[in-house]
């Protein structure tokens, strides 16, 4: 999901955006949903939430903050 959208969900949900990046909106909104604040922190392509909206782009910055 591009950051506009992540962005314009994140003040839906009354939380204000500031000069937040991707991953503390995306976390902010899980929070929010009361749902764990887990985004990008996936080890190994492991997660057993298959539902989630966010499943593809958490892997993908789970894998670069892991390899960094």
């Amino acid at each position: 999901m591009k950051l506009a959208q992540i962005r314009s969900l994140a003040r839906q949900h009354g939380i204000k955006v500031g000069h937040m990046n991707k991953t503390q909106l995306v976390r902010a909104i899980q929070k929010q949903e009361g749902n764990f604040d887990c985004f990008a922190t996936a080890v190994d392509n492991y997660c057993d939430q298959e539902d989630c909206i966010w499943r593809e782009d958490c892997f993908t910055l789970a894998r670069r903050s892991h390899d960094a």
